[in-house]
């Protein structure tokens, strides 16, 4: 067994909606990112690359790397998963959180797990996507951004 612990951050920017989980999240702002900025693909990538020892998603994805403009952040996700199966591991699990004061998560929780246990072709029940508030504090409780953070635990492929 293998653990790996992942964390994004962004801000704000210009925009009409925000990627989360691969949903697009309606809202007043988009992120401001190299990629689409989607917080929680990257914390999840993260973990998947440091479960594997495989350095972070700066490694494989440079932001200084003009063909990741504005790319999908669920083909980071397809690479991290196929760089798992070729070293011989499958998802245990992925626990995630999600820290934002807006917009609300709640109601969409349900389509980002779905989605996300789709592209990672595993059960609903091998990922939690969690959301939470900074009770007002730091750059998140300002508004200002979001961050995320997850953990995996990869096995063995029986």
């Amino acid at each position: 067994m293998r653990v790996g612990l992942g964390f994004d951050v962004h801000a704000f920017g210009d925009g009409d909606h925000l990627m989360l989980g691969n949903v697009r999240i309606p809202f007043d702002r988009g992120f401001v990112a190299h990629s689409d900025g989607d917080v929680l693909i990257h914390a999840i990538c993260d973990a998947l690359l440091g479960a594997l020892a495989l350095g972070d998603i700066g490694d494989h994805f440079p932001p200084s790397d003009p063909q990741w403009a504005d790319c999908d952040s669920a083909d980071f996700l397809r690479h991290c998963q196929q760089l798992m199966t070729q070293a011989g591991y499958q998802i245990g699990n992925i626990d995630a959180v999600i820290m934002a004061e807006q917009p609300k998560i709640g109601p969409h929780k349900k389509a980002i797990q779905e989605k996300l246990a789709e592209i990672l072709n595993i059960k609903g029940n091998q990922i939690s996507v969690k959301a939470t508030t900074t009770e007002k504090l730091g750059f998140v409780g300002r508004k200002e951004g979001m961050a995320a953070q997850a953990i995996c635990l990869l096995t063995t492929v029986d």
